[in-house]
């Protein structure tokens, strides 16, 4: 059938049918019911539909204290005790955020391989962060086309540790590898995705 020959009954039942569940204002979702299903009109000559008038309050949120309500009166809130150092405040410092990263406790092995700085007594040095974590970082350029490995925090003799990670990775990977020096950063960016060799090749130094 034509769509301009079908009947206005199935075109007023179709517009009550997409009328169920629609958004309003404050991102609230209000749902017809049928009662007031019954008092939505399709008139038959040249009306619009009139939707029953819905009064909505909106949460307010207030940007300052100035306009925010006043504060009322002590006795229209909730009576409450205040303790200086209830028990169970031992069960809140512990999610709290301390101040300092607290030191790893000693272990023969970690789970997760991790290993902390046991021998500085090379000629080069490479701190820590404060999470006592290996600084080697990778950033992708190119839309990951380009993949550079940075190692930072680099002490002491870093011409001799660009050339011992250099030698390490190449015999990995089996061909050579473009690197740069940046002796006043303390940086040595590698050409590749590296960072698991180079954080083997420090923890087994001991640094």
């Amino acid at each position: 059938m034509p769509l301009h020959m079908r009947p206005k009954k199935n075109m007023a039942s179709g517009v009550l049918n997409s009328l169920q569940s629609f958004s309003t204002i404050s991102a609230k979702m209000i749902k017809l019911t049928s009662a007031t299903q019954g008092k939505y009109i399709w008139p038959a000559l040249r009306q619009t539909l009139l939707p029953v008038t819905t009064i909505l309050r909106p949460s307010v949120r207030n940007s300052n204290f100035r306009s925010s309500a006043p504060v009322e009166s002590i006795d229209q809130y909730p009576q409450v005790e205040v303790l200086k150092n209830p028990p169970e405040w031992k069960y809140v410092e512990r999610i709290l955020r301390k101040p300092l990263v607290p030191e790893p406790q000693p272990k023969s092995e970690y789970p997760s391989g991790w290993r902390p700085q046991t021998n500085l007594n090379h000629p080069y040095f490479v701190a820590r962060t404060k999470n006592y974590m290996i600084p080697v970082y990778m950033n992708a350029y190119f839309r990951g086309t380009r993949r550079i490995t940075k190692l930072r925090r680099v002490q002491g003799d870093i011409w001799l540790l660009e050339r011992e990670l250099r030698q390490c990775i190449e015999k990995r990977i089996g061909k050579s590898i473009a690197t740069r020096v940046n002796e006043l950063s303390g940086q040595i960016w590698f050409r590749g995705d590296y960072c698991t060799i180079i954080s083997e090749f420090l923890m087994k130094k001991g640094l």
